[in-house]
């Protein structure tokens, strides 16, 4: 499964499409990403519920643990990553989405 993988992250909800993992919580995906290394796609959710009576981590935490280990080239993000936000959460959503747009298309900028 390395790196060629598609990844469903949410807490509650079953996809629709074929992924070939779905993980509830920000712990589960990163040691599946310590595993295979980050999947070529991801489809995100935010709120990832309540662990041990206090709000998890949330799917904005993944996105920012994708990209600080990429940085860090200890995991790196395959060249055709693609990702969705599927969240219900507008703010949530659009963190996501800004953070891992901003980092793609900046690694994506060529330097002469």
């Amino acid at each position: 499964m390395k790196n060629n993988y598609s990844m469903y992250l949410d807490d509650l909800r079953t996809p629709i499409e074929d992924f070939d993992c779905v993980v509830r919580s920000f712990e589960e995906a990163v040691a599946i990403f310590k595993k295979y290394g980050i999947p070529r796609y991801i489809s995100f959710d935010h709120d990832l519920g309540i662990y041990n009576g206090k709000i998890a981590k949330s799917g904005f935490d993944v996105a920012k643990w994708i990209v600080q280990h990429d940085i860090n080239e200890e995991y790196k993000i395959p060249s055709d990553f693609t990702f969705k936000v599927h969240s219900q959460n507008p703010i949530g959503k659009k963190n996501i989405e800004s953070l891992l747009t901003r980092y793609l298309n900046h690694k994506t900028i060529k330097t002469i």
